[in-house]
């Protein structure tokens, strides 16, 4: 998939088909447009295109950082990936200019796909019907995509959040057709853990949504190779009080031993994908009280992982 990072860096392409959105996660509903556009240029010849934005206009938490949505969206065979900084300038731009000058003239999209939910332009103007009326004019076919429901719930990426946010983790797979993943690189930590026999990687999540603290059995993707682990999202009560750090709110962790796997990790980007939570995160009363508990809490992730 060819990424282009900007309005003015956009390329002409054969009979572009647009799939026009936030698409953050990559839910259920997000695919179905996305999966349309791909089948569409089969048949046509053309290029299955999406247009994004980043960062999200509407100011929210993000799901998935961009590198995660960009992940996601090649894999479902995604021809062209247009980035659009969501910048105060771009924001001022109406919905009229948005299609003329970008849509149109940037583009020369032939098919517009767009979810029914979906707003663009100055003040969240342009919709379905707008682009429907501008057709006539351009010559280009335009498709609107129903909101998706299970259990007649919308599926949206608010609600993939707070399902998340809350612990409910099956939940929200159901809505994103995937294990809830959280994509971050590999940074420094003070390999207290390799010290106690259980070298782990820290992961910065890049503002990604995580689930709440705890310790869980999770998959992880390195290097396009999928390991099992066990992993540690918190305060790490135990290493705080030991080190006289009081934790904060802003000191969460994601910690992950990797197993099967002993290498340098620093700087490489590390999917984990959360499988089954093991048990909350509790202060011991000496590091090797800890070490004792993540073995066993190895011993469990492997269990789990050999029913499956």
């Amino acid at each position: 998939m060819k990424i282009i990072h900007g309005v003015e860096k956009i390329k002409k392409f054969p009979k572009p088909v647009v799939a026009l959105g936030v698409f953050d996660g990559v839910h259920r509903g997000h695919k179905i447009i996305l999966q349309a556009a791909v089948r569409r240029t089969k048949e046509t010849g053309g290029t299955s295109m999406v247009v994004t934005f980043w960062p999200h206009p509407q100011k929210e938490e993000s799901l998935y950082s961009l590198e995660h949505r960009l992940r996601l969206i090649r894999e479902l065979g995604i021809d062209v990936c247009v980035v659009i900084n969501f910048s105060r300038h771009f924001a001022s731009i109406t919905a009229e200019e948005f299609i003329k000058k970008i849509l149109i003239d940037k583009i020369s999209a032939r098919e517009i796909y767009i979810g029914r939910n979906f707003r663009f332009g100055k003040h969240a103007s342009g919709n379905f019907k707008m682009l429907e009326s501008f057709s006539r004019i351009h010559n280009y076919r335009v498709k609107e995509f129903g909101v998706i429901k299970i259990n007649g719930k919308p599926i949206s990426s608010t609600c993939i959040r707070r399902l998340i946010k809350k612990g409910n983790l099956a939940a929200a797979q159901k809505l994103l057709t995937r294990p809830v993943s959280v994509l971050g690189t590999v940074i420094r930590g003070r390999s207290l853990a390799r010290k106690l026999g259980f070298p782990t990687a820290n992961i910065d999540p890049h503002h990604e949504v995580i689930p709440p603290s705890g310790v869980y059995a999770v998959k992880v993707i390195c290097e396009n190779r999928i390991y099992k682990g066990v992993c540690n999202i918190g305060f790490r009560p135990t290493v705080t009080s030991q080190t006289l750090h009081v934790a904060k709110s802003q000191d969460k962790h994601i910690e992950v031993h990797i197993f099967d796997l002993n290498k340098n990790l620093y700087g490489e980007y590390l999917e984990i994908l959360f499988v089954s939570k093991i048990r909350q995160e509790k202060r011991y009363p000496a590091l090797e009280k800890l070490a004792s508990q993540i073995q066993k809490d190895i011993i469990l992730s492997k269990r789990i992982f050999s029913r499956q």
